[in-house]
């Protein structure tokens, strides 16, 4: 699951995307709906040159972390990278919120005689 959320955290537009699918292709469907964003937190998952030129190209700072195997570090900010637990605490209220739909609360077993 992929989120785009305001400065709050509440989310803005989810995607759904394959568990085997990197999550730069999920990135590529969220962009579209941030040209009207100041600032996009992502981790470093979210980290390459393509994503990073297109959000520069909507006037938009990347805030992403580079990955550890980068030849030349990334300059980001980790001030405002720290603010990345507002989407994290999205994604605890959104599994709170679904666990009953789901079933994730158990009943007990019935009795028979």
């Amino acid at each position: 699951v992929h989120a785009l959320v305001d400065v709050i955290g509440r989310p803005l537009r989810l995607v759904l995307t394959p568990g085997n699918t990197s999550d730069i292709r999920g990135a590529d469907l969220l962009v579209t709906d941030a040209v009207r964003c100041k600032r996009m937190i992502a981790d470093r998952g979210y980290d390459a040159n393509k994503l990073r030129a297109t959000l520069k190209a909507n006037d938009t700072i990347p805030v992403i972390p580079g990955r550890r195997n980068r030849k030349r570090p990334i300059q980001y900010d980790e001030r405002r990278y720290k603010d990345r637990w507002r989407i994290e605490a999205m994604f605890c209220r959104l599994k709170e919120l679904a666990a009953p739909a789901f079933g994730s609360a158990v009943s007990p077993p019935a009795m028979t005689n």
